[in-house]
């Protein structure tokens, strides 16, 4: 019983992964071709192109291990908020750019921290919790 469930339950995160990957293609495709009805290319619709990336390679990873690493999102939301940043143009509130920089540093920061936590150094010390027997001495 519990096989069939997570077969489903397999099945269902794989579907819905074709969907997500079907779903960037299809809008990357749209992309290009109003940019090509335009004739013109603007610097948010290559961000916006790079997000579609940032989500396949969110996908690609996903498929071929079954985890989401947390960077993939924090980088798809660097670059949203870079091209928002982008799109606002020069009579926008000069706070606003602020509070959207602001939150760059602040994913930026949480990029560093998680990458931190394959330096050598700073790995948790294995039974560092355990207390130790004595050794009676004879």
């Amino acid at each position: 019983m519990k096989s069939n469930v997570e077969n489903f339950v397999g099945f269902i995160e794989k579907a819905v992964i074709f969907v997500i990957l079907a779903s960037t293609i299809t809008a990357i495709i749209f992309e290009i071709l109003k940019m090509i009805d335009d004739r013109y290319v603007e610097l948010a619709d290559l961000l916006l192109l790079f997000i579609y990336v940032e989500v396949i390679g969110m996908v690609r990873v996903y498929y071929v291990s079954n985890r989401v690493r947390m960077t993939y999102p924090l980088f798809i939301a660097i670059t949203a908020l870079s091209r928002l940043i982008i799109l606002q143009g020069k009579d926008s509130n000069p706070e606003l750019l602020l509070y959207e920089a602001g939150a760059i540093v602040l994913v930026a920061l949480a990029v560093i921290i998680l990458r931190l936590r394959y330096v050598p150094v700073l790995r948790p010390i294995e039974d560092v919790d355990e207390i130790q027997p004595k050794i009676k001495k004879k």
